[in-house]
């Protein structure tokens, strides 16, 4: 049987990595052995930094990064010797930004790991690398998706509120996921986990350092939170010039 591989798509700031990490942790809690290692995917091209990211992962010296040879044969020895069942290529987008023979070089490692060593890869990233995948039949169909999307305002957002609440030390309730309140956050944070944990953190400071101990719309208004979409040109980045 061929190895499938899984891509996890979606925006920034939304617990792709989260998700992940958690994974791994659950596999070490359960397994004597670690078979599941994440790769924080290296910027630049081509093999050589694609290499390089593993070999870190895998706690490896790295040596000359353009020595792509003896990188190759050294990562080799690794896979047989650990024998690794998951790769997780978090940021995998990283790795998509050279030229087409280098993207494509990627690729083909990724099937020869399926191939000769029975490892499924995982990537991690934003939606370029759905693209990327699905641009040939032959990636296409080694690779399921599951797309970690924008939050929408629906139970289980409030839900979200109900939770991240019942975590704050504060002494009076709040009722995030009353309408008024949820609404708010969530325009602001646009959907993403990130920015709703971001605005709802810093709230609940503000809460206790004004002695009110609860976090209302005037709260939220006070923290002067700009969305992601709208900070290249908000009036502060205009004050910076």
């Amino acid at each position: 049987m061929r190895t499938e591989g899984l891509m996890l798509v979606g925006p920034y700031a939304n617990g792709k990595t989260m998700i992940a990490e958690r994974f791994a942790v659950e596999h070490l809690r359960s397994s004597p052995e670690q078979k599941v290692w994440i790769v924080q995917t290296r910027e630049g091209a081509g093999l050589g930094h694609f290499y390089a990211s593993i070999l870190q992962a895998l706690r490896a010296p790295g040596g000359d990064l353009w020595d792509v040879g003896r990188k190759a044969e050294q990562l080799d020895h690794l896979l047989a010797t650990l024998k690794p069942r998951v790769l997780i290529f978090d940021e995998f987008h990283n790795a998509l930004r050279g030229r087409a023979r280098d993207v494509e070089a990627v690729f083909a490692f990724l099937r020869r790991i399926g191939r000769q060593y029975d490892i499924s890869p995982v990537l991690i990233g934003e939606v370029a690398i759905y693209d990327f995948i699905n641009a040939t039949s032959e990636m296409a169909s080694r690779f399921d998706l599951i797309a970690v999307p924008r939050w929408q305002y629906e139970e289980t957002y409030l839900m979200l509120l109900d939770s991240l609440e019942a975590a704050l030390p504060l002494s009076r309730g709040s009722d995030l996921s009353n309408q008024p309140l949820a609404r708010r956050i969530y325009s602001l944070s646009e959907g993403l986990i990130g920015e709703i944990v971001a605005i709802v953190t810093k709230a609940a400071v503000a809460a206790i350092r004004s002695g009110s101990e609860r976090i209302t719309k005037t709260t939220i208004d006070g923290l002067r939170h700009v969305p992601i979409s709208h900070r290249r040109n908000s009036p502060l980045r205009e004050s910076l010039l």
